[in-house]
């Protein structure tokens, strides 16, 4: 697993891609595994807490997160310009298996929880990936995913794009050697437990808020089927069965 830092890292571009939604990249000459996350700083003494926000995209040289502005921590990262600097921990957590699945996969994402699946995709050597991804009114950043997905299907909740409903509906997991996903919690049950049915391989990445993001304030403890568990630290990434069942 990478090791994790403490650094100060340039930003090369922060930009709009929707509404609320920002493309951030940064210099980070380290490696990183897909699913892992950072602890993510902008200012100086307030907010208190930095924000742990997941990677979406590395390539050795850069670093790049995809966020939703939702308070006051976000709203000071999507201040940020080209020469800027933030202060990142990390990279913090447990990632997806990408190395060990086979086969058909899917990957499954709820709004912004499309932010830590790019650098997942791009990991899938030699399978057959089917991107399902649903958003409230409009996709965005599925560009960067054609390259490295046999098909995109969307849903819309306005259906503006793709099918009116959940994203849910897309697909049948018994269609898929395993499926992974990330998103809101209702939906990610849900597909969870659908996989358990079918008996097939779920991976849910999970999002709560967290203090320390290296397990030692326990704040983010969630129980499993294993036992009460870290997010940031046994996390993000955990079976949909041990979390689910």
């Amino acid at each position: 697993m990478p090791a994790k830092r403490c650094e100060s890292a340039a930003v090369l571009e922060n930009k709009p891609l929707g509404e609320g939604i920002f493309k951030m990249v940064v210099r980070w000459p380290h490696p990183v595994q897909a699913g892992q996350f950072f602890m993510v700083r902008g200012w100086d003494r307030f907010p208190l807490l930095s924000r742990p926000i997941s990677v979406h995209d590395a390539d050795g040289e850069t670093l790049t997160f995809l966020y939703e502005v939702r308070g006051e921590g976000t709203r000071l990262l999507s201040e940020k310009r080209a020469g800027d600097s933030v202060e990142l921990t990390g990279p913090a957590g447990v990632g997806f298996p990408v190395e060990e699945l086979k086969g058909k996969i899917a990957v499954v994402s709820g709004g912004i929880g499309i932010a830590p699946l790019l650098l997942a995709v791009k990991n899938l050597s030699g399978c057959q990936v089917v991107l399902c991804c649903g958003f409230r009114d409009k996709s965005y950043c599925l560009d960067a995913f054609r390259p490295y997905v046999g098909e995109i299907r969307v849903a819309t909740d306005s259906g503006r794009e793709g099918q009116k409903g959940f994203v849910t509906e897309l697909l049948d997991p018994a269609d898929f050697d395993a499926v992974i996903t990330c998103g809101p919690e209702p939906m990610m049950e849900k597909l969870a437990r659908a996989c358990m049915v079918k008996k097939v391989p779920c991976y849910v990445s999970m999002e709560r808020h967290m203090a320390c993001g290296i397990g030692a304030c326990l704040g983010c403890t969630h129980h499993t089927a294993h036992g009460a568990k870290c997010i940031c630290k046994d996390g993000p990434v955990f079976k949909g069965e041990d979390i689910y069942a």
